[in-house]
């Protein structure tokens, strides 16, 4: 098996034809995620750059309680965003300014108003936000981010600005939470250095800079993890994995990183 995951281009109507760095080059379609296939060894996270000159829309996900209660099997997605790179003025919805009943958010998305209820952070490279799931949230435009998710499809869109896509008002109502978004889920990432971003309940990730220290090889142990080259090539066994790649490890210490590198690296939990 390649250490080096396979790597899907997702057209979308929100998307970039032409594709910042790391990747090169103009797209005959407006590419809006990049998709890192993920091993069955770890199928339960997923992977993605996400790249938009449009806002997508609003929406929420449910929880792994609510999928299971559902019948749809464990297909909960709680999420998290890096910046990579933010026009001027770009911006996330995450949560809402002020609590809002479930009636109180159905008349706002059918009168678009919705968007005046969500919490907008500016943004710019290295802010980093933790999506709980049952949280509203929308990605604005001029925005390059790096995406590690829960590997669910299910997301309820409430509002989404006139496009011709199926909304679902109902499902997203039903788990969605109206409230602000926590305020410790959410930080400023430094430029250099390795930083400890998520630990639990679903996944851990963690920013390394050069060789990972001992506390953090303890943390991740002997099982799989992913690697997400920021700058710089990491070696997994005989193979290298470039910045715009992703790759799995059957553990962090087979992971070579040069002092130089920065690396997301990722781990289901539970």
């Amino acid at each position: 098996m390649s250490a080096r995951l396979a790597t899907r281009m997702v057209a979308k109507p929100w998307g970039r034809a032409d594709l910042p760095a790391p990747f090169t080059g103009l797209s005959p379609d407006r590419i809006g995620e990049v998709w890192f296939e993920p091993p069955p060894v770890l199928d339960r996270l997923l992977v993605k750059y996400i790249f938009t000159s449009e806002p997508l829309s609003v929406q929420v996900h449910p929880t792994d309680d609510q999928t299971l209660a559902a019948g749809q099997g464990r297909q909960g997605k709680e999420e998290c965003w890096l910046v990579i790179a933010a026009e001027p003025g770009a911006r996330l919805g995450i949560g809402l300014r002020e609590p809002a009943s479930p009636e109180e958010l159905r008349a706002a998305a059918l009168d678009g108003s919705i968007e005046d209820l969500l919490e907008w952070h500016p943004v710019t490279a290295g802010d980093f936000f933790y999506i709980p799931a049952n949280t509203v949230h929308a990605i604005g435009g001029g925005i390059s981010l790096v995406e590690v998710q829960q590997n669910s499809d299910i997301t309820y869109r409430l509002y989404d600005y006139g496009r011709p896509r199926e909304l679902h008002l109902d499902a997203g109502l039903a788990v969605a939470q109206g409230a602000p978004h926590p305020a410790n889920c959410r930080l400023q990432v430094p430029g250099e250095g390795a930083v400890q971003l998520v630990d639990g309940p679903l996944f851990r990730l963690d920013r390394i800079a050069g060789q990972p220290a001992a506390e953090v090889l303890a943390r991740y142990g002997e099982a799989p993890v992913l690697a997400v080259p920021l700058r710089g090539t990491v070696r997994i066994g005989d193979e290298a994995i470039a910045a715009g790649e992703c790759g799995v490890a059957g553990s962090l210490a087979e992971l070579a990183v040069p002092d130089d590198a920065l690396v997301l690296i990722a781990q289901p939990l539970g």
